[in-house]
């Protein structure tokens, strides 16, 4: 099947430009695109978060850039659906957008304005897709605080009690569902922190309920 045709299952191209006008007040594409409210989009499979030269990145995009995230198809589909569950300091104000398959046309169409897109691994049409797309039910769970500032001693080893940002990003007073959302990341390999893989991968759906509903009130 022709490298196009196999694009097709993935994303519609076409479609997804019209999904652009929701991007282009900040961003600019293709040939000659230059920095405005936010980085120019050209090129950006394969490229490494944080790296086009002369843009301010907020310290969390520059964290993960400097951690390895990398944008393909996986990390970009996690960034459109949920900006903050994927670099929570992010200053994208973008909200997300929802649908898988509206996803899938506007990462084609970003995809389109890559060098030999087709060349780059992580983006061929054939690599598996990662979803952040979590059930209802695990992020209703109601996680006990006591418990969660029991295992939050751990966490507390890097991350300061008193929600200072040190060279290690502040967890404390986050949003119960943001923090959630940002372990699962981590599980899923999504964010590329290898130390916070290891984490999270340790924890149950239980135990990250409970350390989100302990670092939601911890710090006030």
């Amino acid at each position: 099947m022709p490298p196009d045709a196999r694009a097709e299952t993935f994303g519609d191209a076409d479609r997804g430009a019209g999904f652009w006008t929701q991007c282009k007040g900040c961003h600019e594409i293709g040939a000659g695109a230059r920095i405005r409210i936010g980085p120019p989009l050209s090129g950006l499979f394969g490229r490494r978060a944080g790296a086009v030269a002369g843009f301010a990145y907020s310290k969390s995009m520059a964290r993960m850039g400097a951690d390895g995230l990398t944008w393909n198809w996986g990390t970009l589909d996690a960034y459109v659906e949920n900006p903050k569950a994927l670099v929570s300091g992010t200053r994208m104000a973008y909200r997300g957008l929802k649908d898988p398959q509206d996803r899938a046309d506007l990462i084609a169409f970003l995809r389109s304005h890559s060098d030999r897109p087709q060349d780059i691994p992580e983006a061929a049409p054939t690599a598996r897709r990662l979803e952040l797309d979590l059930p209802a039910d695990l992020l209703a769970l109601q996680g006990d605080p006591a418990w969660g500032e029991y295992l939050a001693a751990e966490c507390q080893t890097c991350h300061r009690r008193d929600g200072s940002d040190q060279g290690i990003p502040s967890i404390t007073q986050w949003p119960v569902e943001d923090f959630v959302i940002a372990m699962h990341a981590y599980k899923r390999k999504l964010r590329p922190h290898p130390v916070m893989q290891m984490m999270a991968g340790r924890l149950s759906d239980e135990e990250i309920a409970a350390l989100a509903a302990y670092f939601a009130t911890s710090g006030e």
